[in-house]
C-alpha cells in the first residue's frame, strides 16, 4: 500500500492537524529525506501553506492543535509541537506545550529544525549567493567537490534535493548525491 493511501486510511481522510476534509496532501516532516508513514502526515492546503511560510500563521486556525497534539502518531505530535513553538508568543500555545509529552527520541526530532529557539539564537544557513536555505530546499553544486572518505567526485551542476541543515554549524548541509548521503559546505551550493 502506498504511503498516501496509508495516511488517508489512518486519518479517516481528514487533515491530521486541523480535521479539514478539503485539499488534502501528503507532507513529509523535515528533516526526513524519505517518504514513509513514520515521517509523513496528511494535511490540508491551509495547514501546509502556513507551515511552509507561504501564508502568514493564523493563530486561531491552530487552536485545533489542542486535539491533534494528543495523536497516537509521532509525526503528528512533532508537527503540533513545532507549530505551538512558533506561536508561543500568543500565550495559549505555551499552556498546551506545558501539557504536551514527547518521548526523548521524538523531542530530539521535533527540535531538529530549531523551532523552539529564539530567532536570535537560530543558525541561518546561506548559499554562495547569500540566499537563506531551509530544510527541504533543493540546491545545485557550483563546483566539483571531492567527497572525503570515498573516490566519488560530486560534479558541478549536480542537483541536491530535499536538503537537511546542520543545526550546530551554519556552513554545513546534508543531502544525497546519487545514492550517497554527504555533508556539503554551503559556500559551494546555490539554491534552485
Amino acid at each position: 500500500m502506498s504511503v498516501l493511501k496509508t495516511l488517508i486510511e489512518r486519518s479517516n481522510n481528514t487533515c491530521e492537524l486541523c480535521g479539514s476534509v478539503e485539499n488534502l496532501e501528503q507532507y513529509t516532516i523535515p528533516p526526513a529525506l524519505n517518504e514513509n508513514v513514520e515521517n509523513d502526515i496528511l494535511v490540508c492546503s491551509i495547514c501546509k501553506n502556513q507551515i511552509n511560510g507561504d501564508e502568514e500563521m493564523n493563530p486561531n486556525h491552530w487552536r485545533c492543535l489542542n486535539d491533534s497534539m494528543w495523536s497516537e502518531f509521532v509525526a503528528v505530535q512533532i508537527m503540533a509541537w513545532r507549530i505551538l513553538h512558533r506561536l508561543k508568543k500568543e500565550g495559549w500555545p505555551k499552556d498546551l506545550l506545558d501539557m504536551m509529552y514527547l518521548t526523548d527520541e521524538a523531542l530530539a526530532l521535533a527540535r531538529a529544525t530549531g523551532e523552539d529557539k529564539d530567532p536570535s539564537e537560530k543558525i541561518i544557513h546561506r548559499d554562495s549567493n547569500g540566499v537563506e536555505l531551509k530544510v527541504g530546499d533543493s540546491v545545485v553544486l557550483v563546483k566539483d567537490l571531492k567527497v572525503k572518505g570515498s573516490s566519488m567526485v560530486a560534479k558541478q551542476g549536480t542537483a541536491v534535493r530535499n536538503i537537511r541543515l546542520d543545526h550546530e554549524n551554519a556552513k554545513y548541509i546534508e543531502g544525497k548525491v546519487g545514492a550517497q548521503q554527504i555533508v556539503i559546505v554551503t559556500d559551494f551550493v546555490k539554491k534552485i
